[in-house]
């Protein structure tokens, strides 16, 4: 398996494609997204290597984000190559206008209950519709979590991690005795996935975003191959460290809503956040929601409407611990 770098003008980095080309067939792990520039580094990589995109006989992709499916119809369209993504993001791969028209109604439906400021929304919309792949979409094969694949030889097992995007799936891999996974935006080395915003199908997001975390802790997986920048080399501590990051912004959600009293999901966004520009006008509001929705299911905190506010007692019990602590002291008492 080879790592081939395609650039990426979003925030998370340079996106990743991994290459299997050690045996009689030619496999590609998502294919960057649908620029000219993408296609071109693509292509240039193929030639260091002889190869030619018609001579790709599967692709597989981690989810249905257009920055990791970009080429997929056009590649399969070179090739005739059997392209697969788990069945909660086939629809939109596949370009199917029902499926992008529901996303597009709830994405709204969320702009409201969160109170997103029309002003936002209007630039939102603009970013949404400009981030829509273009081109040709692909036929999808649908597969499940746990379902395994062999490429040349190696078992590539699907390992779906919904939170981030609803079909959103590792592959776990078996090389030279050592267990690896290609974690898409799962685990990422720099920048924590954003969970709540960047697909809003997804229901308790923030739940099943922890729950794959700790799967990754609990594989002790010896190195993990994002779906941006370089490979992570200690991919337990790395999925730890994101959920102590999530832990701390819980608790930084509780303390807007008891310096602020009872406010919307884009007030906390404000908050947590400031002034957001772009895809983040999405992104920030998103993860709040994803924290809002998941100390309310734990008790914590109370929705009234579009509004939250803490629990009865809640404030209280927060004035008598240090700030500096509370993740620790807090989880430990609930």
């Amino acid at each position: 398996m080879e790592r081939i770098s395609l650039s990426n003008s979003a925030f998370e980095g340079n996106n990743n494609t991994y290459l299997f080309n050690d045996g009689p067939e030619t496999v590609l792990i998502d294919t960057g997204d649908w620029m000219a520039t993408t296609r071109e580094q693509l292509e240039a990589a193929f030639d260091e290597r002889e190869l030619e995109f018609s001579d790709i006989d599967r692709i597989f992709l981690t989810h249905w984000h257009g920055d990791h499916t970009g080429l997929a119809g056009e590649l399969q369209a070179a090739s005739g190559a059997n392209v697969y993504a788990h069945a909660a993001d086939a629809p939109l791969i596949e370009g199917d206008e029902d499926a992008w028209a529901e996303l597009s109604d709830l994405q709204e439906q969320y702009f409201e209950q969160w109170g997103m400021p029309e002003s936002k929304r209007d630039v939102l919309r603009e970013v949404l519709a400009g981030g829509k792949p273009t081109g040709e979409s692909p036929t999808v094969t649908a597969f499940e979590d746990g379902e395994t694949f062999s490429v040349n030889g190696t078992d590539l097992e699907v390992v779906h991690t919904s939170g981030h995007a609803a079909g959103l799936c590792m592959f776990e891999l078996t090389r030279d005795g050592r267990r690896e996974v290609v974690s898409g935006d799962a685990l990422l080395p720099v920048y924590t996935p954003n969970v709540g915003g960047a697909d809003v199908r997804v229901e308790r997001p923030l739940e099943k975003y922890l729950r794959a975390l700790q799967g990754i802790v609990d594989a002790d997986y010896d190195r993990a191959w994002p779906g941006h920048r370089d490979p992570i080399d200690d991919p337990v501590t790395r999925a730890q460290y994101i959920i102590d990051h999530h832990e701390e912004r819980s608790w930084r959600v509780l303390d807007a809503l008891d310096r602020k009293g009872p406010c919307d999901t884009w007030t906390v966004s404000d908050d947590l956040f400031g002034d957001l520009e772009s895809i983040h006008i999405l992104h920030g509001p998103g993860e709040s929601y994803a924290h809002l929705e998941h100390v309310e299911r734990a008790g914590t905190v109370v929705r009234e409407g579009t509004e939250y506010r803490l629990a009865d007692g809640v404030a209280d019990e927060l004035a008598t611990i240090d700030a500096d602590r509370w993740p620790l002291e807090y989880s430990r008492s609930h």
